[in-house]
């Protein structure tokens, strides 16, 4: 097949079969938590982030990352330039610790699918795939409030998101649903080309790693989201996908060649900056590098 065949056929979402085991990874959460008489007296949302509810995901991504979100507490980051005193935003002590929290998940997790059925890693609790549902990677999650200050009527103002502490290493702050409402609005201005081109990208990865092409060892899934997140509208907009991932590639390379290129751009959530964070799992340099080796991958000239 040429490219243009096969970006289109990479460009597909997944099958009904497979968005079904990650549906049903989710409930079998939801019952862990409505079966343990602690957490189930307590303001738990569960939902899935990432490319499953993004429907960006492929094949080969192997699980489902569901967050178990505890409502009545919170980590919080206050405006630098506003007080900093925590009682003026109206913040009192915690219900739990996060700790506590965690150890509940995992003890819920295990009464329910077995000790066989779930391995604690640093950062989530692995509940193992069956006949019918996928692998799921379970974190358990406070809100993060990120304080802006005051409205007209003195009441605290924040953006709402989520934090966990792995058992090791800093704190992982996300935001699932300024993520999901951004990636959903390129999309549709896109003509839905956005989150297609995505797949394809993430497809090309795998290939890449199946053929043994270092550079595309450890480019995580949402690099790749917020690489494309960070292209032009405009390049969606040509005429297939042959083009688009050309195009793609070059504006990506150079953007990417110097830190001042790219020092503005941030995830998909626009809340955070892509290169900047020290802590971030990728760097720029990965990014330019992976992407290089996809150009030639692909014999583009």
């Amino acid at each position: 097949m040429s490219w243009e065949d096969t970006f289109t056929s990479w460009s597909k979402g997944p099958g009904q079969t497979e968005q079904d085991k990650c549906d049903n990874a989710e409930r079998a959460v939801k019952r862990a938590i409505s079966d343990n008489t602690k957490l189930s007296a307590m303001p738990i949302s569960v939902f899935t982030q990432g490319s499953y509810p993004a429907n960006t995901n492929v094949r080969q991504d192997s699980d489902v990352d569901v967050c178990v979100r505890l409502n009545n507490t919170f980590f919080y980051e206050l405006p630098a330039a506003g007080s900093q005193n925590p009682a003026d935003y109206e913040i009192g002590p915690a219900p739990i610790g996060f700790a506590d929290y965690r150890n509940l998940l995992g003890q819920a997790l295990v009464a329910e699918f077995g000790d066989s059925g779930v391995t604690r890693g640093n950062k989530a609790f692995d509940v193992h795939e069956n006949t019918y549902r996928i692998d799921a990677d379970v974190v358990a999650a406070f809100e993060h409030r990120r304080y802006t200050g005051f409205d007209a009527a003195g009441r605290p103002t924040y953006i709402s998101g989520v934090e966990f502490q792995p058992d090791r290493g800093p704190r992982v702050i996300n935001w699932p649903d300024h993520t999901a409402k951004n990636g959903v609005a390129k999309n549709t201005r896109t003509g839905r080309v956005y989150k297609r081109t995505i797949r394809i990208l993430k497809r090309l990865r795998n290939k890449m790693q199946d053929d043994n092409i270092a550079a595309s060892k450890d480019i995580a899934s949402f690099l790749i989201e917020s690489l494309v997140w960070n292209t032009p509208d405009e390049h969606f907009a040509l005429p297939n996908y042959s083009t688009i991932v050309r195009e793609l590639l070059i504006h990506t390379y150079n953007k990417t060649k110097s830190q001042t290129d790219c020092d503005e751009w941030g995830e998909v959530s626009e809340l955070k900056y892509l290169f900047r964070d020290a802590h971030q799992p990728w760097t720029r340099q990965q990014a330019n590098d992976f992407i290089s080796a996809a150009w030639n991958y692909l014999g583009f000239k």
